[in-house]
């Protein structure tokens, strides 16, 4: 059976994003695995973006100084890549096919593209169709929020 986390693919929106994601991850690696971060520019199709590719371009490489920070400290490797498309959670999935991942990690944050992307019907289609493991780690902060807040994880 192949590691899950022997070279995920870890999406990441924001800085915050890839905070809470490697907070969760990096503690579960080995020093030395071989991780692969990816931010995807949504494009309009056809219609007006919100920001210019370049804006978004720059965006992702600020992410990315955080995740590359994080990753040195934790002696974990780390490959970064932008990709492209109209559909996130298809783009994702493209882009773990590409790399060869062994699953798709992220931590869902509230109100994220990704807690969307698992309750919607397109994501039961794409996860059902995939051909590689979705893995959702734990929000450590939102544990403790909750901990904190008396709300139970059952």
């Amino acid at each position: 059976m192949v590691d899950l986390l022997s070279r995920p693919l870890v999406p990441v929106a924001s800085e915050a994003d890839a905070e809470a994601t490697l907070s969760a991850l990096l503690p579960r690696l080995d020093a030395g695995t071989s991780i692969v971060v990816c931010h995807v520019v949504e494009k309009a199709g056809g219609g007006i973006d919100k920001a210019s590719v370049e804006q978004r371009e720059e965006r992702a490489e600020e992410i990315f100084d955080v995740v590359r920070a994080r990753c040195r400290a934790a002696d974990v490797d780390v490959d970064t890549r932008i990709d492209y498309g109209t559909d996130v959670a298809e783009t994702v999935f493209d882009a773990a096919a590409d790399v060869d991942a062994s699953a798709v990690v992220f931590t869902p944050r509230e109100g994220s593209r990704w807690l969307q992307f698992l309750t919607g019907e397109t994501t039961l289609d794409l996860v059902t169709e995939s051909d590689r493991p979705v893995v959702v780690l734990p929000d450590d902060d939102r544990t403790v929020d909750d901990a904190a807040s008396g709300a139970r994880n059952d």
